[in-house]
């Protein structure tokens, strides 16, 4: 009987030691986990606008502002009012930044030659005065270089039908002027006395 113990015993050593073997020798399973690095965030787009040396659309990093915005469109233009400027507003994708010009002095401007109007023979110089848009009449309005009667009268109704311009930029909300006709006249208008 001892010697049943002792086959037994030996038998369940052996295959102890042959599993253990195998289990040795056997390929690991599954593949391994490849960890890759985080994804590159996309720039966002940024409308520079207004007195900036190169107005336009600039990609700048996710979290920049207004000053890199300001640098990446070449900085103020001479006429810039940059108190008006928040330089350390955070961006976002959309954006538009709007730099100020200087207002003109309520004296009436330099004259300008370019510049004739209809009731002048061409080859006068021509005087502009400051102009109200919230107060100012069909005439006066006509007097500004690129208005006539007929964007005159637009503004007038459009003044009638929403209220007093806040700033002289909203005059561009008027059917019939433009980035271009407004270059003409923003240093010729106002909103305030």
């Amino acid at each position: 009987m001892k010697n049943w113990w002792l086959v037994a015993l030996g038998v369940l050593f052996g295959l102890l030691g042959a599993g253990a073997v195998i289990l040795a020798s056997s390929p690991p399973r599954g593949a391994p986990i490849q960890l890759l690095p985080p994804p590159t965030p996309a720039p966002i787009q940024v409308h520079v606008a207004g007195a900036v040396d190169n107005p336009g659309v600039y990609a700048l990093p996710l979290d920049s502002h207004v000053g890199d915005a300001i640098q990446a469109a070449g900085g103020f233009a001479d006429d810039a009012e940059q108190d008006g400027v928040n330089l350390a507003a955070k961006l976002q994708d959309g954006d538009q930044v709007q730099v100020p010009a200087r207002r003109a002095s309520a004296t009436p401007s330099k004259p300008d030659p370019t510049q004739p109007t209809g009731d002048q023979p061409s080859g006068e110089e021509t005087t502009f005065a400051i102009i109200n848009i919230n107060t100012a009449t069909q005439e006066e309005l006509e007097t500004l270089p690129g208005i006539g009667p007929v964007t005159a009268e637009k503004i007038i109704e459009y003044r009638l039908a929403n209220g007093d311009f806040t700033r002289i930029e909203d005059i561009q909300k008027v059917s019939g002027i433009g980035p271009v006709t407004f270059e003409k006249i923003k240093d010729l208008i106002t909103v305030s006395e």
